[in-house]
């Protein structure tokens, strides 16, 4: 069992940086790929970035902006997000799923999920 806890978020203008962090509980950490995830109001759950070991991926949409991470020792990830924009905002939801085959970019693929922090971005 995974207990994941988001913090970090709040109200940034356009332009401004946020560094969203998710602590983990449980002693296998290192076992499991963990995910960043954002749902603005009326749309669906998306795909932000994830890391597999030291690899990480990114949604086209935040490519060159965001910047996830981890640390094994404490564990937690954490989303880096600069140059953010007005279409940034969303609740955003960490994620771990086991590591395996499946794709990590979907959300099928994780297994626990934090209750979310919101993130929004003025124009």
């Amino acid at each position: 069992q995974v207990q994941l806890v988001e913090s970090g978020g709040g109200l940034v203008q356009a332009g401004g940086s946020l560094r969203l962090s998710c602590a983990a509980s449980g002693r296998t950490f290192t076992r499991y790929d963990m995910g960043w995830f954002r749902q603005a109001p009326g749309k669906e759950r998306e795909f932000v970035a994830a890391v597999r070991g030291i690899s990480p991926y990114y949604a086209d949409s935040v490519e060159g902006r965001f910047t996830i991470s981890r640390d094994n020792t404490n564990k937690t990830v954490y989303l880096q997000m600069n140059s953010l924009k007005p279409e940034d905002t969303a609740v955003y939801y960490c994620a771990a799923g086991v590591t395996n085959s499946r794709p990590p970019r979907y959300s099928y693929h994780y297994d626990y999920w934090g209750q979310g922090t919101q993130v929004t971005v003025s124009s």
